[in-house]
């Protein structure tokens, strides 16, 4: 498996101030046409991104990339703290949302920390700039040597394929389904399989709300095997029925 760098040849030209963002539960926006780069962490609580049709959960242990002119939802799935790194950067490749499984978010909240103290004196451009490459490089070189990373894409650009297995994602990674379920339990907590049906549950809830298609239409989408398989999954998780969950949160416009 080979994990290109997506900041191979990128250029930091920029940094902004520091800001730290309280997101409340059920929170919904939308961010059009995003002004700046940015890196998200994680102190509590839980968002979840949509773009492009595709879902990026944010939680203490990963780290996420906001793309500059990117256009967005964000759903507080719960009530927490979000530090973030706005920043102008050159030669960044990268088009859609990317996701950074973290081995130690203390030592990340730490930085950040120490980046929002040097905005308080005007001659600490240096130290601003060489911090925030560091954070940027311990970044990627996490995600090159944690086999989740590309796993984890490839599963949220695969999400309506019903026939993600555990064989299949295995052989995506060249390991075992025994070692493929083990990196996830210890890394995520959860199997490969509660982990997707998570993300397909949380895609399908989107689309409930924001789009008018079918409940057929979405289980397609959402990649479940059939409409019942998706309405009784959706019932188990959520408490509702994909119906009754568009009727209570769906917003109309005239």
């Amino acid at each position: 498996m080979i994990c290109l760098s997506i900041f191979k040849d990128a250029v930091i030209t920029y940094i902004y101030p520091t800001v730290t963002v309280f997101s409340k539960k059920g929170r919904r926006e939308i961010t059009k046409n995003r002004q700046s780069w940015g890196l998200s962490f994680c102190i509590e609580g839980q968002i979840t991104y949509t773009h492009n049709g595709k879902t990026f959960v944010s939680h203490r242990e990963n780290a996420v990339l906001l793309p500059k002119g990117a256009t967005y939802s964000i759903s507080g799935d719960k009530e927490g703290v979000f530090p973030v790194i706005n920043f102008e950067c050159e030669k960044l490749t990268a088009d859609t949302l990317v996701i950074f499984p973290l081995s130690n978010t203390k030592s990340y909240i730490k930085d950040y920390k120490k980046l929002s103290n040097l905005f308080l004196f005007d001659n600490k451009k240096l130290q601003q700039f060489s911090l925030l490459y560091s954070i940027i490089e311990r970044l990627d070189f996490e995600q090159s040597k944690n086999p989740l990373s590309y796993i984890i894409n490839y599963i949220e650009n695969n999400i309506s394929n019903n026939g993600l297995t555990n064989e299949i994602l295995a052989e995506k990674m060249n390991i075992s389904e025994v070692y493929l379920r083990k990196l996830f339990l210890s890394n995520l907590g959860s199997t490969p399989k509660q982990y997707i049906l998570e993300l397909r549950i949380k895609k399908a809830q989107k689309l409930l709300v924001d789009s008018n298609y079918t409940v057929t239409k979405i289980s397609e989408k959402c990649g479940f095997s059939s409409p019942y398989h998706f309405c009784r999954a959706f019932k188990s998780k959520t408490g509702l029925t994909p119906t009754e969950y568009a009727k209570i949160n769906k917003i109309y416009q005239i």
